[in-house]
């Protein structure tokens, strides 16, 4: 298939509002990722500013530890995003495979990423939404930020000189973000970073608990243990990033000073301001469309909102849009979690799957051979997470983390369809219940 100057290929993965493709440039035969985006979806999603955004924000960067974006263009009914193409996948898939990376690969990767982040910092652009899922390694080792989605410019500052949008993944954010107060965007993503070079170099996160009431007590205190086998420069500039005061926080330049982090440092240089072919067209994701074309159909529910509104804190503000990737959806449902994990149970098996259960955890395995099941080939590893709202209300979270994405998407599809709520339910006292759900 071509579109203009670009002829797509093999589909890289899929999201709740559009594709990614690989495709290769036909004059010069070079590489990209085309992100394909729906207008009807992002209209439906209600996330049109969240991709206007991301590609003002692609549109100033230009850094060899930032994903580029090359050139967009548009019809009536699609939005072509021509990225540039990082062929290793998410740092999250390379830390699951590997546990944790050594000391001196995980140095590298951070190193890197100060870069990256020192770089749009400069630029005034605070992206807010820092974690290894946001963060692509190709072959060599070297990294790429993306998903700017959550991003903030300059521009948006208050009177006070601060940004007041909470959002972030919570295990990731920032203490003063959740405050609510208004937060720094630099030293907010500095603590990102920190939560980040943590699990780099552990294989687990900093900050944790199946209660994020109590989670976020931990993050405000700065809770958390340094493994004493890590080495004592390590142990030290871990300390000085997650401090909970960002007023005592270490920033940029003192990170670029510290002496392990400068071992064998060799600070990337950006790309020239005209070192890109990037088309600078106009463009608005919202079009003249039939009101009835882009109606809702069914509501996404943003758990960590609802969470938001218990009395523990004030919290209503977080995740200013829905989190919507194609490694995860939630929905509403009137089942407790027992009840949950027994339908998808019940569901996954009339497709073929085969389900384990032990340690509290629900298996899934490749069917034995002579099996049916639909595009099996490949491995499947999905989380499921259940938050008790009230008594007769839950969120269901589904999040892919690895395997064929269109197996996945049919799978989600088919446990919403079976398990969403159908009848409004009020609101009682906040509670939040986590489970896990690991499928392989």
């Amino acid at each position: 298939m071509k579109k203009g100057k670009y002829e797509l290929g093999r589909m890289l993965g899929e999201g709740n509002f559009g594709k990614v493709k690989f495709a290769r440039r036909v004059d010069t035969g070079e590489a990209f990722a085309v992100k394909i985006l729906d207008r009807k979806r992002i209209l439906d999603l209600k996330i049109t500013e969240q991709i206007e955004r991301e590609i003002t924000t692609l549109k100033l960067l230009k850094h060899p530890n930032v994903v580029r974006l090359h050139e967009v263009s548009a019809s009536k009914a699609k939005i072509y995003m021509i990225l540039e193409y990082v062929n290793g996948g998410e740092l999250f898939d390379k830390i699951e495979s590997m546990g944790r990376l050594s000391e001196q690969f995980g140095l590298k990767i951070f190193q890197q990423l100060i870069d990256g982040i020192s770089y749009c910092h400069d630029k005034g652009v605070y992206h807010r939404d820092l974690k290894p899922e946001n963060v692509l390694v190709d072959a060599m080792g070297k990294i790429k930020i993306s998903d700017f989605g959550l991003s903030a410019l300059s521009q948006q500052l208050w009177n006070d000189g601060l940004l007041h949008t909470t959002c972030g993944s919570p295990h990731y954010v920032a203490p003063e973000v959740l405050l609510n107060k208004g937060y720094d965007g630099a030293m907010s993503d500095i603590w990102s970073c920190g939560v980040i070079l943590y699990v780099i170099l552990t294989g687990t996160l900093p900050f944790d608990d199946q209660n994020l009431a109590f989670l976020y007590q931990k993050i405000f205190k700065g809770a958390t243990q340094i493994p004493n086998w890590l080495s004592p420069g390590a142990q030290n500039l871990l300390r000085r990033i997650l401090d909970p005061n960002p007023r005592t926080r270490i920033n940029v330049v003192e990170i670029k000073e510290d002496s392990w982090f400068k071992q064998n440092y060799a600070p990337a240089i950006p790309y020239d301001d005209d070192d890109m072919y990037i088309d600078d067209v106009s463009l608005s994701v919202k079009e003249p469309v039939d009101a009835d074309e882009h109606r809702n159909k069914s509501t996404l529910i943003n758990a960590f909102q609802l969470i938001g509104m218990s009395s523990y804190f004030d919290l209503s503000g977080f995740f200013e849009k829905e989190d919507v990737s194609e490694r995860k959806i939630r929905f509403t449902s009137n089942y407790p979690p027992k009840d949950v994990y027994k339908k998808i149970e019940d569901l996954v098996t009339e497709m073929g799957f085969q389900v384990q259960r032990g340690n509290g955890k629900l298996k899934v395995i490749q069917p034995t051979r002579g099996c049916s099941c639909p595009r099996s080939a490949g491995s499947l590893s999905v989380a499921a997470e259940v938050f008790e709202l009230s008594p007769s209300l839950y969120v269901v979270e589904l999040r892919k983390a690895s395997g064929d994405s269109s197996l996945y998407r049919q799978l989600c599809s088919k446990i919403s369809d079976k398990l969403s709520a159908y009848k409004s339910v009020p609101l009682l006292k906040m509670h939040s219940r986590m489970t896990a759900l690991k499928t392989i």
